[in-house]
């Protein structure tokens, strides 16, 4: 494994214990090193990726690198929502990105995140109203690129079940499955606002919402998802 990758699972494993353990020092520590980390694998490493498409890739890294910071304090609602509008510049990142590389839109990907990001935005109007329209906008950049992400377009060669590309050899299959993980860390983060009371729950729950969260990132900034074929 290249060095830079190995550091962001080192620093996610760091960002990771922070949150179960509630020590913050820990998340403050490493969580603002791990898109970066990503970041100098893309610049550094061997994948030949067309320049615009890397502008857009390291752009993505770079909006996420924000919002990880915003939401190291994940219980303040004002941080909440300008960590969801700093992840929307990644999530349109990484669509515009698929999109250039032939993704589209097919009915049967479409159909289930539609329904998913309004039975979200249903709850946050009835439980959290304040959080309602930043947070459902965010959820539609989310479902956008996620939609493209499981395109068999990307990875022709790859089976396609419920509208998810089945990983294989090709790192390009694999950015259904990054997606996916990406939209189940942030359901989990409007479950955890929601719903979770107790301190050991909250503290739980944030551990697999990042571990979600760095598993996803892990998948979708892969260079090799990205290189010119």
């Amino acid at each position: 494994m290249r060095p830079f990758r190995a550091g962001y699972l080192a620093a996610t494993a760091v960002t990771v214990a922070g949150a179960l353990t509630g020590r913050q020092s820990l998340q403050w520590a490493a969580k603002p090193l791990m898109m970066p980390l990503l970041a100098a694998d893309i610049a550094t490493g061997p994948a030949d990726i067309a320049p615009p498409e890397r502008t857009l890739l390291l752009s993505a890294l770079g909006a996420a690198t924000v919002g990880d910071v915003l939401l190291i304090e994940p219980d303040d609602d004002r941080r909440l929502i300008a960590g969801a509008s700093s992840f929307a510049v990644m999530q349109s990142g990484y669509a515009a990105l698929w999109w250039r590389r032939g993704a589209r839109p097919r009915a049967h990907i479409v159909v289930p995140r539609v329904l998913a990001w309004a039975g979200a935005a249903g709850l946050l109007r009835t439980k959290a109203p304040v959080l309602a329209v930043p947070l459902s906008a965010y959820g539609l950049t989310l479902g956008s690129a996620a939609v493209l992400a499981s395109d068999p377009a990307l990875a022709p060669g790859a089976k396609n079940i419920a509208g998810v590309n089945i990983p294989d050899a090709d790192p390009c299959s694999r950015l259904g499955l990054g997606a996916l993980l990406f939209t189940v860390s942030d359901g989990l983060i409007v479950a955890r606002r929601l719903f979770a009371r107790g301190q050991r729950s909250r503290r739980v729950i944030e551990g697999i919402i990042l571990a979600t969260y760095g598993c996803a990132q892990f998948l979708l900034a892969d260079p090799e998802a990205h290189a010119r074929h």
